[in-house]
């Protein structure tokens, strides 16, 4: 037989029990919801913290009514450094071969090797003038700076400077081409390649887009800015005559340009190219031109370029 004042006790026990088990899951309830939000609060807060120190990027409007430039060159890139973004692109993730862009990422290796810029090196023969039969002014023997060197390749796109400084590199060219490919890697540019510092090979290929890259980490080297947009530039030759170069892009003594970063290049299987980082409607562009044909098919797209990008951006700053 039940004992009922037994079983009233366990009833109210279990009662209390239950009270207590629903009480204590709506604390837990409690406290996991103000921890959200608490949580919620305070990322918002370290948000809000790291927002104000990035300076607020207002994207590019480009004009409905202006037309895309009509561009003859096979590969090309506009890209607005303000937005971090394109403005037009063809065939940009084409890979083809860059010539003497090549030399942008002989001086950057130079650089940063961080070698005397006052030694003196010795211009020797070498076998990659062959390669196309290509000529140089620089002759054999000549002794010239570092410095020198980096500027008559970057000028005057001078194919024995930039062979005589991947010469001097430590290691000599073979560690020289393989830390121009690890700079790549680096810099995320991975459709290039390159096999030689000077541009001779059509085995040195690359992408409009990698490019960008290219002459973006350019662009922070105040001496290939330097020696990139120069007009012209002398030497001492072997019998102390002075032997004048002069740049291979003409746009750089143009008042109508502000040219920060320049660079050409040529073989036949790359066509002419041209490389640019230049201010447009105060913005600062990068321009990439590869494959061109015709003398002036490069500079006239450039030109082309500058004229849609003032009339096509809607604000200037």
């Amino acid at each position: 037989m039940i004992d009922l004042y037994w079983f009233s006790g366990m009833l109210a026990s279990t009662g209390r029990l239950l009270g207590e088990v629903k009480l204590i899951k709506k604390r837990l309830q409690v406290g996991i919801l103000l921890g959200l939000m608490l949580g919620i609060q305070g990322a918002s807060a370290e948000q809000g913290r790291s927002l104000r120190g990035v300076a607020k990027v207002t994207p590019v409007k480009l004009s409905r009514n202006v037309p895309a430039p009509h561009i003859r060159s096979h590969y090309a890139m506009i890209f607005d450094e303000r937005t971090q973004s394109p403005l037009y692109y063809k065939n940009a993730d084409k890979v083809t071969p860059i010539a003497s862009i090549t030399k942008l990422m002989t001086a950057i290796v130079t650089l940063d090797a961080m070698l005397p810029m006052d030694e003196e090196v010795a211009v020797e023969a070498d076998g990659l003038n062959k390669i196309k039969r290509a000529k140089s002014k620089l002759k054999v023997g000549m002794m010239l700076t570092r410095e020198e060197l980096l500027q008559l390749s970057l000028m005057a796109s001078a194919n024995r400077a930039a062979s005589a400084l991947a010469r001097s590199y430590p290691g000599g060219q073979l560690a020289f081409v393989k830390a121009m490919n690890e700079k790549a890697k680096e810099l995320g540019m991975l459709n290039t390649r390159f096999v030689d510092p000077v541009g001779l090979s059509s085995e040195n290929v690359s992408t409009a887009r990698d490019l960008v890259k290219l002459v973006s980490k350019a662009n922070g080297y105040t001496l290939i800015q330097k020696y990139t947009t120069s007009a012209s530039h002398s030497v001492d030759g072997i019998e102390g005559r002075k032997m004048r170069f002069g740049n291979t892009n003409p746009l750089v003594k143009s008042s109508s340009w502000d040219i920060r970063l320049s660079k050409t290049g040529f073989i036949s299987e790359a066509g002419l190219c041209l490389v640019m980082e230049a201010k447009i409607n105060n913005r600062p562009m990068i321009i990439v031109l590869l494959n061109s044909w015709g003398k002036w098919t490069r500079i006239g797209d450039a030109n082309r370029i500058k004229r849609w990008v003032e009339r096509a951006v809607t604000h200037g700053v």
